[in-house]
């Protein structure tokens, strides 16, 4: 009796029969690196099998994805202590036409590490991203008052940095960071808050099809600053009994103390009734963008 070997769909033999997942076929995920960062961290928990590709900045991982060097960018939009990712939200008003495709929650959990016998007392400096940095302010303070904090590019990028200075300093990054660069944990869960989330987006050149529980996420400018014209936007939405997630506003950045207002509504851009608010904000603002729809986090049970 012959024996038959059970292939997986979308994967090929290699030498001597063995199973092999063929590369080409994985998605390709830009992220915020180098690896170790909490945005890998959401990309790997977005699609455990994929093809990650780490880049220095919010804007290159949105490159990658314009250009096709990758089939989508995951990147920080908000988090639960700090707020909204400013980068993120300026990168999505002004300078890409990328769409929201999911969004991915992640519990985000604080490391302080140090090259190994390095003690608390030596720490002379602090590196990590601003948003971590802001994260951890009062353990800062309370700790370390007379440390000097400097900004790196990523949480892993700050590991690199203190690991490369002569002088005795701490980063603040992921446990996944020291195993990887051979950093000794100082402290753990150093988060002002322990509650504390940050949500990704994923970013691709479509959003994502009706599912029946979605979130919608778009901004607006309204050019005529006059009493009033915030609320008859708003009205849209609430006259047609669409629930507003969120709410928040940016500096226009060509005109001093002009805003665009951005919004998560509860429902997708093709829903009859969300389709027939938009259109009507659509006219009573100056510029109207859908920055994409997609499904709506579910919180685990």
């Amino acid at each position: 009796m012959s024996a038959h070997l059970h292939v997986n769909p979308g994967s090929r033999l290699g030498p001597a029969g063995k199973e092999i997942v063929a590369r080409e076929e994985r998605k390709r995920i830009a992220h915020l690196g180098p690896p170790g960062t909490f945005t890998e961290e959401a990309a790997i928990l977005y699609d455990a099998i994929a093809q990650l590709l780490p880049f220095p900045s919010v804007a290159a991982v949105a490159s990658a994805v314009d250009t096709g060097m990758a089939d989508e960018g995951i990147v920080a939009i908000e988090n639960s202590i700090e707020g909204s990712v400013t980068d993120t939200l300026d990168l999505l008003i002004h300078e890409s036409n990328l769409m929201i495709r999911r969004e991915v929650m992640l519990p985000i959990s604080h490391c302080l590490l140090t090259k190994p016998g390095v003690k608390a007392a030596q720490v002379k400096a602090i590196f990590s991203h601003p948003s971590a940095l802001g994260q951890c302010r009062r353990f800062i303070e309370r700790c370390f008052p007379k440390a000097q904090v400097i900004a790196s590019l990523s949480t892993t990028a700050a590991v690199e940095e203190m690991l490369a200075g002569q002088a005795p300093a701490a980063a603040i990054a992921t446990q996944r960071a020291a195993a990887i660069y051979g950093a000794e944990i100082l402290a753990k869960g150093i988060q002002d808050q322990s509650a504390n989330v940050t949500r990704f987006v994923v970013l691709a050149r479509t959003d994502h099809p009706p599912t029946g529980f979605d979130k919608t996420s778009l901004s607006f400018y309204i050019e005529e600053d006059r009493p009033g014209s915030l609320c008859e936007v708003l009205q849209e939405f609430s006259q047609r009994g669409i629930n507003l997630a969120k709410i928040e506003s940016r500096p226009s950045k060509d005109t001093p103390w002009r805003y665009f207002f951005l919004v998560d509504l509860e429902g997708h851009r093709q829903d009859p009734i969300v389709a027939e608010a938009l259109a009507r904000v659509q006219e009573k603002t100056a510029l109207c963008k859908v920055f994409g729809s997609y499904p709506r986090h579910v919180e685990d049970s």
